[in-house]
């Protein structure tokens, strides 16, 4: 049982020592992981061809996880112990306090807390001095026992010196306790950070880590994660870490990697770091959990860590994490490049249906690796960062479903805006934190939205001040932005570019004015099938001139400039729907091709689209190919 006498002796210096140690041991696992990963991995994979080399990269990549490992956990270790001392620090304040009062007073403090006092004050019953005596923080004035110079129990003691002891016996009592239960929940966390003999890193082990993680940061909460500037600026997220020591930064990055990584304002790299901790935390802890929503996660998790950790390949800016959560659909922020340094930046936000799963990890990713490379073919000479952001949760309708011609308009009114105005502001946060970061301060930035992410990039353009640092907009597949021309954008309508391949429906629902079907009719190839889906999807539409979220962004009326793009698969089998049509049978009507939508960033099926996309990011816009709005 702790006592005041050792709390008082207690040195703090010692632990601190302690916690630097384990804080070294953890920067030297770091570094040990970077040189098998930087040097040896990547060497062994560009020299060596033989049969042995893949045996050889597999223990190696083992071992590297290993000391990712080492690292986290004795990271934990430090930063427990730093944040005990933290805490007894304060307490060793609060007991010095009591302590020096009780000097001061000419008190006596005993091994048990008790305090003595002398005689003051004059008794009611002698007018003699009331004698002194001891208060134990454990026998309250009030029921102490009578006294002869106290006729009747309970009396308060004429001895002001007695009021004085029992304030400080009370307040040593209660900084004690604070101490015990605290010195109780740092050992039980510390007695958490504990690794089987024969160390092997699985997911089990990290689903472990994060569990240590936890323990660490509910006792922790008070010494770090109330310190982290969460509710500033990007500026001020970016002058806090500024201005950090290097063993600080380090004891942030061990205990708070998903907030770190997450906080824009701070240095991609630094994000990166903190981010490839939080996943291989994320993919711990959600193995553990059986249920749908988890499970999809985690295979959009494993696949972006398979790919973090690949060889890298020639010609292919390094994958930055820059973003990774749980929450809502999931989070995922992908770089290809250093935004930091890049010369080009771009953020692309995609659309309806995504989520953080395998699709996202394989397709939506790809279409920032493709950008990227595009872009480095057009501008060879400036390096380029090409990102994709799902920072929001957007609406969850599979695109085939979505487009189910029965139900266009239960599904576009359920859509609604509300998950893009919400995105618009975290988009806009984010892209003040790339401005704020990067080094040179003056990239040239682009802002893509494809599909729903269209109108998120269209509502975030058009908040107070627009998008953060963007020079140029391209809208790709887009159902509107709720801006009536491009000059709301606030990048002037010769910096906004819109791709809408001539088969992707999205981009051509008809206003109610359109409801004979001349617009669907003729997607479909002719004005005579359009009459009963028009109607269908005119129910959702409002507005006599406007598409579902504004004006058609590739019309001459809005204004922008339209790039040329394949056109795309046909909608749908005409023979076939005017068979179900003949029959009557609207339950039959056949499922429609909505590929179109989603080739514009892909080099293999739409050249032109995803060459005109590079040029743009590359900043070599006067190289597009166009063609005229409708």
């Amino acid at each position: 049982m702790l006592t005041w006498k050792q709390l008082h002796d207690l040195k703090c210096d010692e632990l601190l020592d302690a916690a630097d140690g384990w804080g070294a041991v953890s920067t030297q696992a770091d570094a040990a992981r970077d040189r098998i990963s930087d040097e040896m991995v990547r060497s062994l994979e560009s020299t060596q061809k033989g049969m042995a080399a893949p045996a050889a990269i597999g223990r190696l990549r083992r071992l590297d996880r290993n000391y990712d490992y080492i690292r986290t956990e004795c990271g934990l270790v430090r930063t427990t112990l730093s944040s005990l001392v933290y805490e007894l620090v304060g307490f060793q304040g609060q007991l010095k306090d009591a302590l020096d009062e009780a000097a001061s007073l000419g008190f006596t403090v005993a091994a048990d807390g008790s305090v003595s006092y002398p005689a003051g004050g004059t008794s009611v019953v002698t007018n003699q001095p009331s004698p002194g005596g001891s208060a134990s923080a454990d026998t309250p004035l009030m029921s102490r026992p009578p006294t002869l110079n106290t006729p009747h129990p309970g009396l308060i003691d004429p001895n002001p010196n007695r009021a004085k002891a029992q304030d400080i016996a009370d307040r040593i009592l209660r900084v004690l306790t604070a101490a015990r239960e605290a010195d109780e929940h740092f050992s039980t966390a510390l007695n958490r950070l504990k690794a089987e003999p024969g160390l092997d890193v699985t997911e089990s082990t990290w689903k472990d880590a994060a569990a240590d993680l936890a323990a660490v940061r509910k006792v922790a909460a008070d010494y770090l994660k109330k310190t982290i500037p969460t509710g500033g600026t990007p500026a001020d997220h970016h002058d806090w870490w500024t201005h950090l020591s290097a063993s600080q930064r380090d004891e942030y990055l061990a205990a708070c990697p998903d907030i770190l990584g997450n906080l824009d304002g701070i240095p991609a790299a630094v994000r990166d770091e903190a981010n490839r901790d939080n996943l291989h935390l994320l993919i711990g802890r959600l193995s553990g959990e059986d249920n749908a929503a988890a499970r999809a996660k985690l295979d959009g998790l494993r696949s972006i860590d398979t790919q973090l950790r690949a060889a890298p390949e020639p010609g292919v800016p390094p994958m930055y994490l820059l973003g990774i959560g749980e929450e809502g659909n999931g989070r995922a922020i992908v770089s290809y490049g250093n935004p930091d340094t890049a010369k080009n930046v771009s953020a692309y936000v995609p659309g309806l249906g995504t989520t953080l799963d395998k699709h996202f990890a394989e397709s939506d990713v790809k279409r920032a690796r493709e950008t990227a490379l595009g872009a480095r073919l057009a501008d060879p000479d400036n390096p380029t960062a090409s990102i994709v952001w799902l920072g929001y949760d957007a609406p969850q309708f599979e695109a085939e479903k979505f487009l189910d011609l029965n139900k266009l308009a239960e599904n576009f009114a359920v859509m609604g805006d509300h998950d893009a105005k919400v995105g618009a502001s975290a988009y806009n946060q984010f892209m003040a934190g790339i401005s704020t970061t990067h080094e040179t301060g003056d990239p040239h930035v682009t802002a893509i939205g494809h599909s729903y992410g269209s109108l998120t990039v269209g509502l975030a353009a058009q908040q107070h001040g627009g998008i953060p640092g963007a020079d140029d907009i391209i809208l790709v597949g887009s159902p509107g932005t709720e801006a009536k021309t491009a000059d709301a954008l606030g990048v002037g309508r010769d910096h906004v570019y819109v791709g809408a391949a001539k088969n992707d429906i999205v981009t051509q629902l008809p206003s109610k004015a359109e409801v004979s079907g001349t617009t669907v009719g003729t997607l479909l190839g002719g004005p005579g099938l359009g009459g009963y889906l028009g109607h269908k999807i005119g129910e959702a539409v409002d507005g006599p001139d406007q598409l579902y979220f504004g004006t058609d962004p590739a019309s001459r009326e809005f204004g922008a400039k339209r790039f040329a793009t394949g056109d795309g698969p046909t909608l749908i089998d005409r023979g076939q729907l005017v068979a179900s049509l003949m029959d009557g049978d609207m339950d039959g009507l056949p499922s429609p091709d909505v590929s179109a939508h989603s080739h514009y960033f892909d080099p293999e099926v739409d050249s032109t689209s995803a060459k005109n996309i590079a040029r743009i990011v590359a900043g070599k816009s006067s190289e597009i190919t166009t063609q005229e709005p409708r």
